[in-house]
């Protein structure tokens, strides 16, 4: 029975410990980063300027390209989309505050800021590892595949706000409101009273 216990002498067990111990570290340095939202997003322009020039210099991959800017398309949907449909809320009898006297509730997006901060990043990071294999390089007449995106995003863009107006939701929070207290008449007449 010997070897039944003894996983320090196989030789997956160095492998799963290196593995662990990476995953444990990128989740660190992952969790320090979470406070630090522009730090985080230039590292991703700097990311995604990398793997511009990547694919200018090998003047290729525009089909990883084209398959990039959808998945983005994609996120920047969920991620100005509420968490909960207000369609759905309507059918059910809940619905957004339209007027002054409902009660507030704060946007909730679908995709919070940090999962698609690290969705878009790490898409770029892909991308960019999938420009070193001939494979991925489809010959195609890229001003096709870039007007069919820009349509694409412009519908989906449109049907999107569209959306905002008929709900009444902006999905970015523009600052905490500040209220003044009551100003007494006489004070805002610049009457002095002795």
């Amino acid at each position: 029975m010997e070897g039944v216990g003894d996983d320090a002498a196989s030789p997956v067990a160095p492998l799963a410990k290196w593995r662990n111990d990476f995953a444990r570290a990128f989740q660190y340095y992952l969790d320090r980063s979470t406070p630090h939202p522009v730090q985080r997003w230039l590292g991703t322009l700097l990311v995604a300027a990398i793997y511009v020039l990547r694919v200018f210099y090998v003047q290729g991959f525009y089909v990883v390209s084209y398959g990039l800017g959808i998945y983005i398309l994609n996120l920047l949907i969920g991620f100005l989309s509420p968490k909960v449909d207000p369609e759905l809320d309507v059918l059910e009898g809940a619905s957004l505050p339209t007027k002054g006297s409902d009660e507030f509730r704060p946007f909730i997006r679908r995709l919070p800021e940090f999962k698609f901060w690290y969705a878009i990043t790490k898409a770029f990071c892909i991308a960019f590892f999938m420009t070193f294999f001939s494979l991925f390089d489809v010959p195609v007449f890229w001003p096709i595949l870039l007007c069919y995106w820009i349509v694409l995003f412009v519908l989906t863009m449109k049907r999107q706000i569209m959306h905002m107006i008929k709900y009444k939701y902006i999905p970015f929070s523009i600052g905490k409101q500040r209220y003044s207290g009551k100003r007494s008449s006489a004070s805002s007449s610049g009457v002095s009273r002795d």
